[in-house]
């Protein structure tokens, strides 16, 4: 399961996004979607943890919390709906 994390600055990289959440375990993956007519991050990214006990760690941490001067909306990331 990976974990949503939305609201983020949009001068966040991926590095930084990183160094955020390997306090809390280890990353399996990270991503920062950016808009394909831009090039810019769109403001969200996706974080696959090690296990799901890390996930929830991460998330019960950081939801909420102010990064970047933005306030963070972190929260277990739902499946792709069918357009």
């Amino acid at each position: 399961m990976s974990i949503y994390v939305g609201n983020l600055s949009y001068d966040a990289t991926k590095s930084d996004v990183e160094e955020v959440f390997a306090e809390y375990g280890t990353i399996k993956s990270t991503h920062l979607p950016t808009d394909r007519e831009t090039g810019r991050p769109r403001g969200f990214a996706f974080v696959e943890m090690s296990s799901d006990a890390e996930e929830t760690a991460a998330i019960e941490a950081l939801d909420g919390a102010e990064w970047m001067g933005r306030v963070l909306k972190v929260n277990k990331a739902k499946p792709r709906e069918r357009r």
